[in-house]
């Protein structure tokens, strides 16, 4: 059941989606895939507790290099 019928930023309707994250730890970044509430008119986000905190803990082993667990998707690149 979600928590919310209806966005608190515009009043759309919220849609239960999987979705995509993008996380960032130092120099690293990791993609996630959650269950998250979506507004239809504006796109915003909702996450549970539960995924927030998920959410922390990848942030915090990413800062700290811990990336053993996590599967490689390529490479990143800075262009000056």
């Amino acid at each position: 059941m979600m928590p919310f019928h209806e966005c608190p930023i515009c009043g759309g309707k919220m849609v239960e989606k999987e979705v995509q994250k993008l996380l960032y730890g130092g120099i690293h970044m990791a993609v996630v895939k959650v269950q998250a509430e979506v507004c239809l008119e504006c796109g915003e986000r909702l996450y549970s507790q539960g995924t927030v905190r998920r959410f922390e803990e990848i942030r915090s082993k990413l800062k700290r290099q811990e990336t053993a667990d996590f599967i490689p998707m390529g490479q990143s690149f800075q262009v000056v």
